[in-house]
């Protein structure tokens, strides 16, 4: 699967200058909702991602996801590998599992994104996971922006990594681009455009 080239068919591999949610600068950014907004799309790369768990051998009884951007691509993958599935979402600032979802002591959950940059937003859901007695057992999203070591991959993850180093991540791909601090940023200092934020948090 060419997760690239079904990026910048649908129009979600953005150029030009942009605000992540770290606060760092890029020239490129993901907009997977723009990929999962056809549902049979969303379905196959759900499946593919779901084919690479399954693979594992690992024990899955649900899966979790971020609100807002994570839900689209949990919902299916959850679908796929026919587990139910329930979100997390932040409540003054934290990241909070409610709306009558449960989680059973001892349940086996995988916490997945759209897209897995340094994993902070996961590693919050999965917190409050594990607040409520669940065992988080797997990270999954549809791609990586680099930060992180796909589960088979000969990469090392980067420091800025969040994940656990002890729990597998899959994702169906790796999108490596320069992030730059806002000081450091080569287009602020050209001066002709300013950092865009097209995601959801913050908007």
């Amino acid at each position: 699967m060419d997760l690239e080239k079904i990026y910048k068919d649908c129009g979600a591999l953005l150029e030009g200058h942009f605000l992540l949610s770290s606060g760092n600068h890029s020239k490129f950014y993901l907009q997977s909702a723009k990929v999962l907004e056809e549902p049979k799309r969303a379905e196959l790369l759900a499946k593919e991602l779901a084919k690479k768990i399954k693979e594992s051998g690992l024990e899955i009884d649900s899966v979790c996801s971020p609100a807002l951007g994570g839900v689209l691509a949990g919902y299916e993958l959850a679908r796929a590998i026919g587990v139910r599935f329930f979100f997390a979402e932040r409540v003054d600032g934290v990241m909070t599992i409610r709306r009558g979802f449960e989680v059973k002591k001892g349940e086996k959950v995988l916490v997945c994104e759209d897209i897995i940059t340094t994993g902070g937003s996961a590693l919050e859901a999965s917190e409050a996971i594990k607040n409520l007695g669940g065992e988080v057992v797997a990270f999954a999203a549809l791609a990586n922006r680099g930060f992180c070591s796909i589960f088979g991959s000969n990469k090392e993850a980067k420091k800025e990594c969040k994940l656990p180093k002890d729990l597998p991540f899959f994702a169906l791909g790796d999108f490596e681009f320069d992030i730059y601090s806002p000081s450091e940023c080569p287009m602020c200092k050209e001066g002709k455009t300013k950092a865009y934020k097209p995601g959801s948090r913050g908007n």
